[in-house]
C-alpha cells in the first residue's frame, strides 16, 4: 500500500513576506554589508553594534516595502522579481563599484543587446543562480494560507505600522553616527537593495513622464551665419568626434607615460593639432553625457531640468548648415533626432564589422556617401553654408576594451580578453584599455587624412563623453554619480586639428588657437565654442564659455 503524501502545512503569508524580507536584508545586500565593514579598520564592540542596529533599520524598512507592493494576487511573480533585482545589482556593484542610481538605471533601459552580450559570463549566471534560481525556486512552491482580504489587508499594514516603528527607533537611537556615515559616504545609499532601484526608476519614469508631457522648446530663432562662403570660397565641412569612455589619464597627448597617441602627436608636432589637457566633462556615462555636452544649459542647470530643449545641432541646422551624425554606438540619446543620421554598427563590412560590431573606421567607409545623400536631400540640392558631421565612436567602450581593437593593431600585451575585469591582472586590463586608446589615435588620424582631401576649409573637434575607472578605489567602468566620481570617470581628453585653408577662412592666427588648449575647459564650452567654430550668430552664445573667442575678437580687430 502506497503511503499517502504528507501535505505540507501552508505558510501565513506575513511570515513568508519576513522571511523574504531577512533575505533580500540580509544575502541581497552583501555589497553594502561588505562596504560598511570596510569604513573602519577597527572592528569592536561599537562596530559591532553599528552594524546589528543599521542591519534592523534594514530588515524593518525592507518589511514595510514588502507589506505595502506584496500582495496575493502577484505574490510569486513579485518575489521573484525582487530576488532578481538584488541578484543583478549585488553582481554589478560587487564585480565593477558602480551604483544603482537614476542615471544608471537610464543606462541600463538604453542598454541594447551587444552590450548586455559583453555584461554576460559565467560568473554572473553563478550569482544569479544562487541568488534567483535557488530562492526563487523555494519561494514558488511554498503554500500560502488564504486568509480573508479585510483581515489580510489589516494583519500586513500593521506589520508595516510595527516595521515603521521599529525603523524610526533605531534611526533615533543612532541617528548621530548614521548620518555621519551617510554623509561622508554618498554611495552607500544607492547601495541598498531594493530601495535603489526603487527610487532610480521612480525618478526616471516621473521625469521621462513630465518632459514627455511637455512642448519641445526651441532655441536659436535667430541663429544666422556670421559669414557666407562665395563661389569662390567653398563651404567649411566640421567633423565632430565624439568619443566614448576615454579618459585623459591614458591619452599619450596628456603626458601619459605610454605612447598611445602616436600619430595625433606627428600632427601636433607640425602645428596642426592642438590638444586641451584640462578638461572636465558633464556627466560619467553616455546617456547623460553626450545629450548635455550638445546643450545650451550647462551641467548644473541641465542637471536639473526637465524640459526638452532643441540642441546644438537644430541650431546649426536653422542657421543653414547641413548636419550628419553618425552613429557606430548605442544611439544618439536624442540628439540626433532633427537632422540626417545614420547607424553603422550592424553593417556587414567584412574587413571592419563582426559579431554584429563594426569598428569606428566604418564610418568612415559611408561618409562620403552620406554626404553626397545629404546634399542630394537638400532644398534644391543647393550648397549648404557649410556642414557639420558628428560621429560618436565605440571608442573604449567596456568591458570587453579588448574587442575594440583590430588584431594587428594590439600593441600592449598581454591584454585582459574577459568581460569580469576582476579575473585579469591589473596590467592586462590596461593594456586592453590602451590598445583601444591606440585605435582611437589612428581612427582620429585617419580622419584628418580624409578632411585633408577635401577641397574646402576643414576641421575636426575630438571630445571624449566621458572617463573610465580601470580597478582604482576598487571601481571599474563609469557611471558613478557625478559628485562622487573620481577624477578618471571625469577628467577627458578634446583635441583640435584646423587645415590651413580653415584658419584662413576663420582668419586665426595659430598662435592664438592653439595657446587656447591651455584653458581649463568643461563640456560646457563645447556648445559655444562650436558655433564660433561654424562661424553662426545668435544670441545664445556666452563668450565666456567660448573657448575661441580671443581669436575671433583678433581676428576682427
Amino acid at each position: 500500500m502506497t503511503p499517502t503524501p504528507v501535505a505540507r502545512r501552508p505558510w501565513h503569508p506575513l511570515h513568508l513576506l519576513l522571511i523574504l524580507a531577512l533575505w533580500l536584508s540580509t544575502l541581497g545586500n552583501l555589497p553594502l554589508w561588505g562596504a560598511l565593514w570596510g569604513l573602519t579598520e577597527t572592528h569592536g564592540l561599537r562596530t559591532w553594534l553599528g552594524l546589528i542596529g543599521f542591519g534592523v533599520m534594514v530588515l524593518a524598512a525592507t518589511t514595510v516595502l514588502l507589506c505595502l507592493v506584496v500582495w496575493p494576487r502577484w505574490r510569486k511573480v513579485g518575489g521573484l522579481v525582487l530576488l532578481t533585482i538584488a541578484a543583478a545589482n549585488s553582481y554589478f556593484m560587487s564585480t565593477y563599484g558602480v551604483v544603482i542610481d537614476p542615471t544608471m538605471m537610464a543606462n541600463t533601459v538604453q542598454t541594447d543587446v551587444r552590450e548586455v552580450r559583453d555584461l554576460l559570463s559565467w560568473s554572473m549566471l553563478v550569482v544569479l543562480g544562487l541568488g534567483v534560481v535557488l530562492p526563487g525556486w523555494w519561494w514558488w512552491r511554498q503554500p500560502v494560507q488564504q486568509l480573508p482580504a479585510l483581515r489580510l489587508v489589516g494583519k500586513q499594514l500593521g506589520l508595516a505600522a510595527v516595521a515603521v516603528l521599529v525603523t524610526l527607533l533605531v534611526v533615533w537611537a543612532s541617528f548621530q553616527d548614521l548620518a555621519s556615515t551617510m554623509r561622508n559616504h554618498k554611495s552607500l545609499r544607492y547601495m541598498l537593495n531594493p530601495f535603489n532601484t526603487v527610487y532610480a526608476s521612480t525618478r526616471l519614469v516621473v521625469g521621462q513622464t513630465a518632459q514627455a508631457r511637455m512642448p519641445l522648446q526651441s532655441i536659436g530663432q535667430d541663429a544666422v551665419m556670421a559669414r557666407t562662403a562665395g563661389a569662390a570660397s567653398p563651404s567649411p565641412l566640421i567633423v565632430l568626434v565624439v568619443g566614448e569612455t576615454v579618459r585623459a589619464a591614458n591619452f599619450g597627448l596628456g603626458g601619459y607615460a605610454r605612447d598611445t597617441t602616436p600619430q595625433l602627436r606627428q600632427l601636433q608636432a607640425s602645428g596642426e593639432l592642438g590638444y586641451f589637457s584640462d578638461v572636465t566633462s558633464c556627466g560619467t556615462n553616455t546617456q547623460v553625457s553626450v545629450p548635455c555636452m550638445f546643450s545650451h544649459l550647462g551641467r548644473e542647470a541641465y542637471a536639473q531640468n526637465d524640459v526638452p530643449y532643441e540642441n546644438l545641432l537644430d541650431v546649426l541646422q536653422r542657421a543653414g548648415m547641413h548636419v550628419l551624425w553618425l552613429d557606430n554606438q548605442s544611439g544618439c540619446k536624442g540628439v540626433c533626432d532633427r537632422v540626417a543620421h545614420a547607424e553603422t554598427r550592424e553593417l556587414k563590412d567584412p574587413a571592419l564589422c563582426a559579431d554584429d560590431e563594426c569598428l569606428d573606421e566604418i564610418m568612415l567607409r559611408v561618409l562620403p556617401a552620406k554626404l553626397a545623400e545629404l546634399q542630394a536631400q537638400a532644398a534644391g540640392g543647393r550648397p549648404a553654408a557649410g556642414t557639420v558631421v558628428v560621429m560618436h565612436q565605440m571608442g573604449n567602450h567596456g568591458p570587453a576594451y579588448y574587442k575594440r581593437t583590430p588584431k594587428d593593431m594590439k600593441v600592449f600585451q598581454p591584454e585582459c580578453r574577459s568581460n569580469v575585469l576582476q579575473d585579469c591582472p591589473a596590467q592586462d586590463i590596461v593594456n586592453a584599455y590602451d590598445n583601444a586608446v591606440r585605435y582611437t589615435d589612428h581612427f582620429l588620424a585617419q580622419t584628418v587624412t580624409w578632411l585633408k582631401a577635401q577641397k574646402r576649409p576643414t576641421a575636426m573637434l575630438y571630445l571624449s563623453d566621458h572617463g573610465e575607472s580601470l580597478g582604482e578605489k576598487g571601481l571599474y567602468l563609469h557611471g558613478m554619480p557625478f559628485v562622487m566620481a573620481p577624477k578618471e570617470q571625469t577628467h577627458v581628453p578634446m583635441a583640435l586639428w584646423l587645415s590651413q585653408p580653415m584658419q584662413s577662412h576663420l582668419g586665426w592666427d595659430k598662435t592664438c588657437w592653439q595657446s587656447q588648449t591651455r584653458q581649463a575647459v568643461t563640456h560646457d564650452h563645447l556648445f559655444h565654442s562650436v558655433l564660433t567654430l561654424a562661424q553662426v550668430k545668435t544670441s545664445l552664445h556666452q563668450p565666456q564659455l567660448d573657448v575661441f573667442a580671443a581669436c575671433t575678437n583678433a581676428a576682427r580687430r
